[in-house]
């Protein structure tokens, strides 16, 4: 037995009291009103409502021990990243790491694998994968759907998955950015009930009067906080999070923002603990006699200051330190393709002269890109990449067997010379390389094939490499690790001209076909508008 003193927020009557809660097997026994004073603050333990664990390129366990000294509990991961690179073999890797950590792990059942049939995956989830995994007690809902086109018009595979989820009385998340009108209330009205996408005051009023939780990120990539916080969402969420900003801090610091910001206090808890549990119908988040005993000791509710974390009853974190040992569990070698030429990323148009391009134009921060157009010069047949015009080459390779390799052009990264390269490149998870000449392209390619996936720099013939062997998606290491080397890369991208903050975050979103406007997959450049391939020259 133990007991926890403090002053407890009570989110049932919205009180401040000093309070001991007694804790027995795991479990809240009793929370008793004491006359004492205290100057830190007992809470529920945080739950993040949607994150890719993935993208923190860490293993569950890495994860685990990155964010629960940060008052993270539990968190409801959709692992559709490695999902698309080795299906249901994947997310029990991620089930079977995560259970050697003392952080919940809740998992969704990822509803779009591949996100759609325009790029080549290494997996695909049917129905029949959905039914098996969806009856599993950790897998909570179906995960975003992302295939919205899909879902309005009734597509009859995408509409049995959300009737699956249904009949098992469990939730369906949503991703439907921008979507509006009639085709949103069709969205809305096959039961999909949650959304992270708005990225504009506009579009969340719009989703929130037809009934769908607001869930407001703030993550690494994208975020939507400041924008939105006035809207009143449901979630406060990540979505997406790196290595060095979970080291300062993870829903702790969302909170502090929204504090900061003007959200009262009381909600903003409400948003990362009562909102995820009831939603999902989880055994933690609330404070209450029969409870899972997750909660944590904050100094005050201001600045989130953790000073105790328990998980079950048990004192897993103080003062910013993990108490846990973290061991993750290896995985196969998921890269298999051939290697790579500079003449594999040229692009030849069968004229002398000039020809105008389409070209994915990068937005600072966003997801969302737009289609620009370019005058490129042709020398020896190739189309060439005008750095000063600041419009490079974009490959992606595909890496599951087949060999495809697309190739566009792109605008926003400004390097000099050079070219980088990942694995990580949502959702399918084949290789996308930026870079100013298909020397260097070809040369961070097969830097990634040989390292079993990760981030390469190529610059001068000098290789900078992140090594990530686990699915071509996480490391092994600490986020401590991940963060030096990744800060490492940074630096060198930097010293190659690029301004963006997170180049490699906004690289990887360059394949995802299912955010606006203009992207690519292995098989080629893609209108995400109309939902079609389009040709490189115009």
């Amino acid at each position: 037995m133990y007991m926890l003193k403090g002053n407890l927020l009570n989110l049932f009557t919205e009180e401040i009291y000093p309070a001991e809660v007694e804790i027995q097997g795991g479990l809240i026994k009793c929370i008793r009103e004491v006359d004492e004073e205290f100057k830190n603050y007992i809470l529920p333990g945080f739950i993040d409502a949607h994150i890719h664990i993935e993208s923190s390129m860490l293993t569950p366990s890495r994860f685990a021990e990155a964010v629960v000294p940060h008052g993270t509990t539990a968190v409801v991961a959709d692992p559709h990243e490695i999902a698309n690179v080795l299906g249901i073999s994947g997310i029990k890797y991620m089930m079977n790491d995560a259970s050697t950590v003392p952080l919940r792990f809740f998992f969704t059942a990822p509803s779009c694998v591949p996100a759609t049939p325009f790029e080549t995956s290494g997996a695909v989830l049917g129905p029949r994968e959905i039914d098996e995994l969806l009856q599993l007690d950790d897998v909570v809902a179906l995960g975003e759907m992302m295939n919205f086109p899909g879902v309005v018009g009734e597509d009859p595979t995408v509409l049995e998955k959300i009737k699956i989820a249904h009949q098992y009385s469990k939730p369906v998340d949503g991703h439907a950015p921008l979507l509006s009108g009639d085709d949103l209330c069709k969205y809305i009205g096959t039961g999909i009930s949650t959304d992270h996408e708005c990225s504009v005051m506009e579009e969340a009023m719009e989703k929130k009067r037809l009934g769908m939780k607001i869930m407001i990120r703030e993550g690494s990539s994208a975020k939507n906080l400041e924008e939105l916080w006035k809207v009143g969402g449901d979630f406060l969420v990540s979505d997406d999070r790196h290595p060095e900003d979970l080291l300062k801090g993870h829903l702790n610091h969302t909170l502090k923002k929204a504090v900061q910001l003007g959200i009262d206090p009381v909600e903003a808890i409400r948003m990362v603990t009562v909102n995820p549990s009831t939603h999902y119908n989880l055994d933690t988040g609330l404070l209450s006699p029969g409870k899972r005993a997750d909660l944590i000791l904050v100094n005050d509710l201001e600045n989130f200051n953790v000073k105790k974390v328990f998980i079950n009853g048990e004192l897993v974190a103080r003062e910013g330190k993990a108490l846990f040992n973290v061991k993750p569990l290896p995985i196969e070698n998921t890269f298999h393709l051939k290697t790579l030429k500079p003449s594999d990323f040229e692009i030849n148009p069968m004229r002398t002269g000039n020809a105008t391009v389409r070209v994915i134009k990068v937005m600072e921060g966003q997801l969302l890109t737009e289609e620009s157009e370019a005058n490129l010069e042709i020398v020896d047949g190739a189309l060439k990449a005008d750095p000063e015009q600041d419009v490079l080459k974009i490959g992606v390779v595909e890496r599951y067997g087949n060999n495809h390799v697309a190739n566009g052009f792109v605008n926003g990264f400004s390097l000099d010379k050079g070219a980088i390269a990942s694995s990580v490149a949502h959702d399918s998870h084949n290789i996308i390389v930026v870079g100013t000449s298909s020397e260097d392209m070809a040369l961070a390619v097969n830097t990634l094939k040989n390292n079993r996936g990760g981030l390469v720099a190529v610059c001068d013939d000098d290789i900078h490499s992140l090594k990530l062997p686990v699915a071509g998606l996480m490391s092994t290491m600490s986020a401590d690790e991940v963060s030096l080397q990744m800060n490492l890369l940074h630096e060198v991208v930097k010293d190659m001209g690029c301004k963006l903050v997170s180049p490699f975050r906004t690289m990887s979103f360059m394949a995802l076909l299912v955010i606006p406007q203009l992207k690519i997959s292995d098989q080629g450049l893609f209108d995400v508008g109309s939902f079609q391939f389009v040709d490189v020259i115009k």
